[in-house]
């Protein structure tokens, strides 16, 4: 793992959730910290809320269905939010979405804060929900997510399988932000994750200036570059 000066750094324990502000010119690295974690993330910009991640427009302007290094995150106001610069995991599943509450007493039973407190099950949507609202937004933005760490592929007939123990302990991804972007993650359950009872991992967070020229590893698509051009245009500049 290549070493940097870190900003800042926190542990989200495996079913807990966080949000914040990364700035432009930094890269939040997230790292699986025991292994099978899955981190559900949304995007959205810091001074106009209503901009946010756009699953649709980032694969097909990509043409891909999962996200590795070299890929952006795209907008839906045609910019780019970050670029992913370093990954040891390698895939990260784009559509599958967030566990909800009904799925996660389906699967694991009921375990409520005033019994079990911090070992309560809590679903992705419920956390996501959670972070939202200290934001000041809610139910109606929660658009199509990213979820980090987890591996799901489909074969010809659109059948989705998922892949347990894809992401193995220590493996990250940097995502080198050119934007001021609202992060909200859950680190909740994958929907599809295959484990018998309730046992999310933890993700860490680290923060760190971005190395120069990292982000040059998205330009090779064009897309990425006609929408890094228009983060650059938001900000009234050329260049970074």
């Amino acid at each position: 793992m290549n070493q940097h000066t870190i900003i800042w750094k926190q542990t989200i324990p495996g079913g807990c959730h966080w949000s914040g502000i990364i700035r432009r010119g930094t890269t939040l690295r997230l790292t699986d910290a025991g292994g099978g974690a899955n981190a559900a993330v949304l995007l959205f910009n810091q001074e106009e809320k209503l901009e946010r991640y756009n699953m649709a427009d980032t694969l097909k302007s990509q043409h891909t269905f999962r996200l590795t290094k070299g890929h952006a995150c795209h907008s839906d106001m045609g910019r780019i939010f970050c670029c992913i610069t370093a990954d040891t995991a390698g895939w990260h599943d784009t559509v599958c979405g967030l566990s909800d509450d009904a799925l996660i007493r389906r699967k694991y039973g009921e375990a409520r804060y005033q019994e079990h407190r911090n070992q309560m099950h809590r679903s992705g949507l419920s956390g996501m929900l959670i972070e939202l609202g200290k934001w000041g937004l809610d139910m109606r933005d929660v658009v199509a997510n990213i979820n980090f760490f987890t591996k799901v592929t489909s074969d010809a007939f659109g059948e989705l399988t998922y892949h347990p123990d894809h992401s193995k302990a220590g493996d990250y991804i940097d995502l080198s932000f050119v934007m001021n972007t609202l992060v909200v993650l859950s680190a909740a359950p994958h929907p599809l994750d295959t484990k018998k009872t309730y046992q999310p991992g933890a993700i860490s967070l680290e923060v760190f200036n971005t190395p120069p020229d990292a982000i040059k590893e998205c330009l090779h698509i064009d897309e990425n570059s006609r929408a890094l051009q228009n983060a650059q245009n938001f900000y009234g500049e050329g260049t970074l």
